[in-house]
């Protein structure tokens, strides 16, 4: 491994490659930040174009727009309550209110540099660990991949909100959304009515768009109906130094590190799921928990470190075993094939210097993101609350239009924004918590397939689906998370009584 490693440094650092990362880490960055666009699109219309390109330049851009996309999404996420890309939600339940109340560059301070510290982790974990934990990887079938989806559902309904009940509704509504399209397995059309457009089912940014960018764009309607011109400008607080105050994460930080790279490396679990947890988890452990939700940073360090730890970690079961661990992966998979590298064993054997230089990249890259995330981008994104709600509304609408309507170049996904839209507005009302929604989504065709490929598997014996030891580990986590209200019911209970 070493010798790979010292072989691919001199490559890496070729100012053809290095401008690559550059230029990737940036595009990557505004691609995250501009709803509706994501790293898997980014990277999908990039390959077309790096046919004529040394191999590792073309890694290096892709590099670069993998981990710039996945900070990118935090700044509409931190300044709009709008998540740039599905994992980024979590980012939005501190960082909207750190930037409400006049934070906002420190709450993407926070953010950039957990994105790097995260990145930085998955790719050390890349480096140095991928072949023993690849074996981790074999360990989970087809019945253990579901009991982790229902992990991470339960986890985020229950835990999230102030009201598990509602969570709990609110994610079983997102499998609903989950199952429409044709089925998977028997190839049977599921509440499309017999209209073509919802055959292939409701595409995830679609789904996140209307329930989490349009209520925003309303509330901010609202606001500019009722104020002057000019009134009620956001007050900006001058930030502080990108490193002040750093210690305070460390813990942090080495919790949604572990979390995320543990995600990382179970094939189809992805970045949205690690963030949850990791997010999670940091409630969980902090000592005042009901701070979580108004603001607390080391929410957004958790939620934004372990989003960006699943990154590089992903690719551990892509390179190896031709598994791609994301969307993103998959994509990334297809440029190695485009260039004659196969995933496997024998791509470390054969190709060596440019596997292992584009793990080098995957660290540098996430570097990158101090530079132009926290210098930058923290200073200048900020001054969008700057801009009177009365523009700043059609604005972001006129984004989110074009965005959706350029995931399938159709207007049917833009009237299905603005459905989920008026549905996500009263979910806000009522206090429903929209995570849960959106990882049900996520989390539900996962969840299916594998119930379903495991009771083929085991002829209908549903006893298969306990019978390992990974999946009674994991059943014994959910009844834990389940039984967690229930047990701060009772305390509350006695306290109140004594």
């Amino acid at each position: 491994m070493w010798d790979g490693l010292l072989h691919a440094i001199p490559g890496v650092f070729a100012w053809q490659n290095v401008l690559a990362m550059v230029v990737g880490t940036i595009g990557g960055i505004v691609i995250g930040a501009l709803p509706g666009l994501s790293a898997t699109m980014g990277i999908a219309v990039l390959i077309p174009l790096t046919f004529g390109m040394e191999p590792l330049v073309a890694l290096g851009m892709m590099a670069g727009i993998y981990n710039g996309a996945m900070y990118g999404g935090a700044i509409p996420a931190v300044l709009l309550r709008i998540p740039g890309t599905p994992a980024a939600v979590c980012t939005t339940l501190d960082g909207y209110p750190m930037a409400q109340r006049g934070d906002a560059a420190r709450a993407l301070q926070i953010s950039c540099l957990s994105s790097t510290v995260g990145g930085m982790a998955s790719a050390i974990a890349l480096i140095a660990l991928a072949p023993p934990l690849v074996q981790v990887t074999l360990l989970f079938g087809p019945a253990e991949y579901f009991w982790v989806a229902v992990f991470g559902l339960c986890s985020v309904s229950v835990l999230l909100g102030k009201d598990p009940v509602k969570g709990l509704i609110a994610a079983c509504f997102g499998l609903l959304l989950g199952t429409v399209g044709i089925d998977g397995v028997s190839g049977h059309e599921r509440f499309t009515f017999d209209d073509m457009n919802l055959a292939g089912g409701l595409h995830v940014v679609v789904v996140l768009t209307g329930l989490y960018a349009l209520p925003p764009i309303f509330m901010l309607a609202e606001d500019a109906a009722r104020r002057k011109a000019g009134e009620g400008m956001a007050v900006l607080r001058a930030s502080v130094g990108l490193f002040h105050g750093w210690t305070k994460f460390i813990r942090t930080w080495i919790r949604s590190s572990l979390i995320g790279i543990a995600i990382g490396i179970l094939p189809g679990a992805g970045g949205s799921l690690a963030a949850f947890l990791a997010y999670n988890e940091e409630k969980r452990a902090s000592k005042d928990p009901d701070s979580f939700g108004q603001g607390n940073e080391n929410g957004i360090a958790a939620a934004e470190c372990g989003n960006n730890a699943d990154n590089a970690a992903a690719l551990i079961p892509a390179l190896t075993l031709g598994i791609p661990g994301s969307a993103v992966t998959a994509i990334i998979l297809g440029g190695l094939l485009i260039h004659g590298l196969q995933p496997g064993p024998a791509l470390f054997r054969d190709h060596g210097d440019v596997v292992y230089g584009f793990m080098i990249q995957m660290l540098i890259t996430s570097v990158l993101i101090i530079f132009f995330g926290g210098v930058v981008a923290s200073r200048l994104f900020a001054n969008v609350l700057r801009i009177p709600s009365a523009l700043l509304a059609p604005c972001v609408l006129g984004l989110c239009v074009v965005g959706v309507y350029s995931v399938q170049d159709s207007m049917f996904d833009v009237y299905l924004m603005f459905g989920f839209g008026l549905i996500g507005y009263a979910m806000d009302r009522l206090r429903f918590p929209l995570a849960p929604v959106v990882l049900g989504v996520v989390l539900g065709g996962m969840a299916e397939s594998n119930l379903r490929l495991a009771l083929i598997i085991a002829q209908g014996d549903y006893i298969q689906l306990v019978s390992s030891v990974v999946s009674q580990i994991v059943i014994a986590m959910i009844l834990v998370v389940l039984a967690v209200p229930l047990i701060r019911g009772r305390l509350a209970k006695r306290v109140g009584l004594g």
